[in-house]
């Protein structure tokens, strides 16, 4: 392939065949691994494929594959007599219970049950997406000639490569992968027999030019973001810019119908304004794709695009960039001009990746609220001042208090994420952060530290398989000498408790003591609040299983204390509080009975 030496003799070979569709298997087989150039009468086929995930739990709200839509633009847009079509293998393709693998079973003493409870974490391990054996068919009927992999996500990239291999089992095709670990670490996918090449970084102008080379009989070896095997060696080709930002088509959405994937019941569809992130977060990894140079697309172009979505039938648009509102003044025009088009809110935003706080003020969150946006997703990290400088998070806390009180004024719903277990943080810390938001009109979304390889935390350590696997939340993989997994385990279950409070629908403000003196059984929150009073009492959290109560092991009901004893008052979402007052101070655990709620 390197060479196409024998390129002369595959296209006189396939002069006889008339279409790329009259392949036979045994011809296939005859042109090789060279069949890509054979005759430019014949249309070369790409699929670019998005493989299913396996994991406890799946974010189905954010699933269209919006890196493969830009890949098909440009492919159109610079070659347009190649045929491309997208597969969306994970979406809307159900799910079924599969083993826990090898490097993930030490959680099942942290998930040993299916708990119906209102604090339930996880439990089963599933294949989200439709089953390889299927892919595998799916594809020997497209007959493509390359195959583009989307790995994202480092904690999937197994399932990427097991697409692959099938790719290999039933079809002559080139498999090429990209995405944000093929380009943190490209050996992790070339050390597979099944996959031919490796695309690093932004993937659009590299993979035109790949698919280029092909069409034309070229050497593909020197082409930039290129990664491949030589004689067994990786071979990384230099990195060089994508196309100029406004020169990216818009995202071509054509295989996917706008219910594919939906909020609320309304037509979603992703888009990103811009590209790669000012900030240098020592745990984020989005500068291996995007580079350092943050790049954003111009109004008119961005407002093309929200019109032309809109005429296709979307209702709500996702804003995933990394930094959604950097320059707030362009951001603030983009509004207005949202406004006077949308006067009456027929679209609705979200920024599902989250928002800086730092680039908010009040005029920005008036504008949004007024254009559409009705959530707000934002990025505490930690209240610790220790730890946002040593993460080099750029933010106070001022700043994020005074932007939390505004959005709740307009009605937004907010929630704020605060990592549990950064390397370099205390569980002082943590449960400093844990109070100090439920202290605060926000829902917790706390998301469990793990190490993104190539990111600048994780530099310089040698990860293996077994560290990619456990580079998810669900996995509570990092334990240091300050905190261990138990502590993560119960501050993350701790936060499902405080957001089960901060949503009751309480007509004025109470006490804690008086919520689950009054609680009744006859409805989900009422279980919650007997399960709590239980807690509280006994100093003990139960599962609720059909089979009945059973201990939760794993959980430290110390800690759950030292948070209730910092919190003081606990901010509902409708404005109301709950006082944390010493209820299970004033109730002796030796003498608390279980409440039966089977």
């Amino acid at each position: 392939m390197r060479a196409l030496k024998n390129a002369p003799a595959i296209i006189a070979a396939a002069d006889h065949i008339a279409s790329a569709d009259e392949i036979k298997p045994e011809s296939r087989a005859f042109l090789g691994m060279e069949q890509w150039v054979i005759n430019r009468q014949i249309a070369m086929k790409v699929l670019l494929v998005q493989p299913p995930v396996q994991d406890f739990y799946d974010t189905d709200v954010r699933l269209q594959p919006i890196g493969l839509a830009y890949l098909k633009a440009a492919i159109r847009k610079h070659l347009p007599d190649i045929h491309v079509i997208i597969q969306d293998y994970h979406s809307g393709c159900g799910r079924r219970t599969v083993p826990i693998p090898k490097e993930l079973r030490y959680l099942a003493e942290y998930y040993p049950v299916a708990d119906k409870s209102p604090f339930s974490t996880f439990h089963q391990y599933y294949h989200f997406g439709k089953s390889f054996d299927q892919i595998e068919s799916a594809i020997a009927a497209l007959r493509p000639d390359v195959v583009g992999i989307s790995c994202l996500f480092t904690p999937y990239y197994r399932e990427a490569l097991e697409v692959a291999a099938r790719v290999k089992k039933r079809a002559n095709a080139l498999v090429v992968m990209g995405g944000s670990h093929a380009s943190a670490v490209p050996e992790s996918l070339l050390a597979s027999p099944h996959v031919d090449y490796v695309i690093r970084g932004e993937g659009e102008k590299p993979f035109v030019e790949f698919l280029g080379a092909i069409q034309n009989q070229q050497c593909v070896d020197v082409l930039p973001n290129l990664a491949y095997k030589r004689d067994g060696a990786c071979v990384l080709n230099p990195l060089q810019d994508n196309f100029p930002i406004d020169d990216l088509p818009i995202p071509d959405l054509s295989d996917f119908s706008p219910m594919n994937y939906t909020l609320a019941g309304k037509a979603m569809t992703f888009m990103i304004t811009s590209r790669s992130c000012p900030h240098k977060c020592s745990f984020c990894s989005v500068h291996t794709t995007f580079g350092t140079n943050y790049r954003r697309r111009s109004l008119q172009n961005v407002l093309e695009e929200i019109e032309l979505r809109y005429q296709q039938g979307y209702r709500v648009i996702d804003f995933e960039d990394d930094n959604l509102t950097y320059y707030k003044q362009t951001f603030k025009e983009l509004c207005r001009r949202l406004i006077a088009r949308f006067p009456n809110r027929e679209l609705e935003y979200v920024a599902m990746n989250g928002i800086s706080y730092l680039s908010l003020d009040d005029e920005l969150l008036e504008l949004m609220y007024q254009a559409g946006f009705s959530h707000l997703n934002l990025a505490l990290v930690s209240s610790d001042k220790t730890v946002r400088e040593t993460t080099k998070r750029p933010h106070t806390l001022e700043a994020y208090v005074k932007v939390v009180n505004k959005a709740h004024r307009l009605g937004f719903k907010i929630v704020s994420y605060q990592i549990l277990g950064l390397p370099n943080e205390s569980l002082d810390s943590m449960i400093q952060t844990l109070a100090f938001n439920a202290r605060l009109p926000v829902l917790l979304g706390a998301s469990p530290f793990y190490r993104t390889p190539n990111s600048p935390i994780a530099r310089g350590l040698e990860l293996n398989e077994t560290d990619y696997v456990r580079a998810r939340l669900t996995a509570l993989a990092i334990e240091t000498e300050t905190f261990s997994r138990d502590d993560i385990y119960t501050l993350f279950v701790t936060t499902r408790i405080i957001n089960f409070l901060k949503g009751l629908p309480l007509r004025s403000t109470t006490t804690l003591g008086s919520l689950v003196s009054a609680a009744p059984e006859t409805h989900k929150a009422g279980i919650g609040l007997l399960l709590l009073k239980q807690l509280l009492t006994t100093r003990r959290l139960y599962f609720l299983t059909k089979q009945g109560l059973e201990k939760n092991r794993k959980f430290v009901s110390g800690i759950f204390f030292r948070v209730l004893s910092e919190v003081e008052s606990i901010a509902c979402q409708n404005g109301h509080s709950i006082i944390v007052d010493d209820f299970h101070r004033r109730h002796d655990a030796t003498d608390a009975t279980l409440i039966n709620l089977t």
